[in-house]
């Protein structure tokens, strides 16, 4: 193993961690998919069958783009789980990790009509910039794949309908700015419906927050996943073995 997949390694059993942290679990289910450095398309997955804060940088298995391990690991992944992140691995070069989530906001958000609110803080950050894919039952199809593709297209803020969240990014701390932002503006909407309508804005005020903010900003997105990862650090250091 090279020094650069250990490396990543504690990045993404780090970032399991956070989630955890953050609430963002779904018992054993969901993924957060990070690319081994180096010229193969391998992947780093959680184990199924481990809740988040049981991931340690151990413990994760290399996957290829199928979803196969590329060493022996003893314990499985869940293949059927790897179908969407593996779309947008193996199209987008770009996509070095993939997070999907089912929190209940966003779930709740992704099963609404209208979707999601851009009259918020960070709602209105995600202006034009959110790509939005139908449910297809359980996502276990390959051939939901190049629909998937279609929809998204260079978008790194989904809304899977009537299913979850989904961001892809750069690099893992920018994946989870995305994130981060995408799940704020679910929470604040879902808070907010219950207490009357939101008051709406406009465009010009879209286009001026699209332009001075928004979750790609590098040091921006490294300073807050760092901040989290001394978090969790204080609480259990383990997820580095």
């Amino acid at each position: 193993m090279t020094e650069a997949e250990q490396a990543a390694r504690i990045q993404l059993a780090a970032a399991y961690r956070v989630f955890d942290h953050l609430g963002w679990t779904e018992m054993i289910f969901n993924h957060i998919t990070l690319r081994v450095p180096g010229p193969e398309r391998h992947f780093l997955i959680n184990p199924f069958g481990l809740h988040y804060r049981e991931v340690t940088a151990s413990n994760l298995v290399t996957v290829d783009l199928e979803g196969n391990p590329v060493r022996s690991s003893s314990h499985p992944i869940n293949r059927a789980g790897f179908v969407i992140h593996s779309a947008i691995h193996r199209a987008v070069d770009e996509a070095h990790c993939v997070m999907h989530t089912h929190t209940t906001t966003g779930m709740s958000v992704a099963s609404l009509q209208s979707g999601l609110s851009h009259d918020s803080f960070y709602g209105a950050q995600l202006k034009e910039r959110v790509a939005y894919h139908d449910f297809e039952g359980v996502t276990v199809n390959p051939d939901e794949q190049s629909r998937l593709l279609a929809n998204v297209g260079e978008k790194k803020a989904v809304i899977l309908r009537n299913h979850g969240l989904l961001t892809w990014g750069r690099s893992l701390p920018e994946a989870f700015m995305w994130l981060w932002t995408l799940q704020r503006a679910c929470d604040i909407q879902i808070t907010a419906s219950g207490a009357g309508a939101m008051i709406p804005l406009g465009e010009k005020v879209f286009e001026q927050t699209v332009r001075e903010a928004g979750p790609d900003e590098p040091a921006v997105c490294e300073a807050v996943f760092a901040s989290l990862v001394r978090t969790i650090e204080t609480k259990d250091p383990t997820y580095k073995s």
